[in-house]
C-alpha cells in the first residue's frame, strides 16, 4: 500500500466515522475514534453489501459503504451498552 493510498484510506475512514457519529449520536467522537469507527465500518459495510450482491465502486462508493457499516457498528454498540 502506498502512502497516498493509506492517507486516502484514513481520510475515508475518518469522514465515514464522523458522518456515522452525526447520524447515530448527534456528533463526532474525535478524529481518532472517527477513523477507527470508519475503518471497522468499512469492513462491516463491505461484508453486508457483499451479502446483498452490491459492489459499490469508486471513492464515493467506499465512503457510502464505510458510513453504512459505521452506522451499523454504532447502533450495535448503543444496543449493547443499554443492555448492560
Amino acid at each position: 500500500m502506498t502512502v497516498e493510498a493509506l492517507i486516502i484510506f484514513l481520510l475515508v475512514g475518518g469522514i465515514a466515522g464522523w458522518i456515522a457519529g452525526i447520524l447515530v449520536k448527534g456528533g463526532g467522537q474525535g478524529i481518532l475514534v472517527n477513523v477507527v469507527v470508519g475503518i471497522i465500518g468499512a469492513f462491516i459495510g463491505g461484508f453486508v453489501f457483499g451479502q446483498l450482491g452490491i459492489v459499490p465502486a469508486g471513492l464515493l462508493g467506499s465512503l457510502i459503504t464505510a458510513t453504512v457499516g459505521a452506522v451499523i457498528l454504532l447502533v450495535l454498540l448503543r444496543v449493547l451498552k443499554k443492555a448492560a
